[in-house]
């Protein structure tokens, strides 16, 4: 039962997330869209009450309880910046806004952005850690509780992962095509500021100097 009730709240997230951003941009009813996209949280809710209820039951902690946690703390580390990704497009295709800019491919506004990325995995880990002991309270019985408390060390490694890869990032900065200025919001240290072949035209201002190529 718990395992379907994931597939649904997944299904139930993206059909929520699809008639809310229809409603609130074909449809020109802003409100009623916001407010079908604030109800994407109550799948979550949802899936934590019965999960608990599974348990209050007598059910034997298993795989699917640690798989719930897991999701619910990845809704609540990644779900925001996934509506707000989403939104963002919707409202350039279908109500003409600008075309939302694109992550930074380059530099150390790269690392900062991935950074970003881990620091949401690692509250979606938070989250599910405490959830799964909750559980490992609630329930009780220290006997029956070892599959919980395998899916905390589940959290944390992929967190862990994915903050050594976030760290690759700041540690060995990736630099654009030589020859290539970097994109509007990326840091120019990404460039090589002694090097010709990163540098073609570097400008140079001195106080009241017009602007010269060197």
């Amino acid at each position: 039962m718990i395992v379907a009730l994931i597939v649904i709240c997944e299904v139930g997230f993206w059909v929520l997330l699809a008639a809310g951003l229809a409603v609130r941009y074909l449809l020109r009813m802003p409100r009623t869209g916001m407010a079908l996209l604030l109800c994407e949280p109550l799948l979550e809710v949802l899936l934590l009450v019965v999960t608990a209820l599974d348990l209050k039951n007598g059910a034997e902690p298993s795989a699917k309880h640690g798989l719930a946690a897991l999701y619910i703390g990845y809704t609540v580390g990644h779900g925001h910046r996934t509506v707000k990704w989403l939104d963002g497009h919707a409202a350039h295709r279908l109500a003409g806004a600008p075309r939302p800019p694109g992550p930074p491919r380059h530099g150390m506004a790269r690392a900062r952005y991935e950074g970003g990325l881990w620091l949401g995995t690692l509250l979606a880990a938070a989250v599910a850690t405490a959830l799964l002991w909750l559980a490992i309270l609630y329930v009780g019985d220290p006997a029956r509780t070892t599959s919980l408390e395998s899916w905390t060390h589940v959290a944390w490694r992929a967190a862990g992962i994915h903050g050594l890869i976030a760290l690759s990032y700041a540690i060995w900065p990736k630099r654009p095509p030589a020859g290539d200025a970097p994109p509007p919001g990326e840091d120019a240290s990404a460039l090589s500021a002694g090097d010709p072949q990163n540098v073609p035209e570097l400008l140079v201002r001195g106080p009241g100097q017009d602007e010269k190529k060197v």
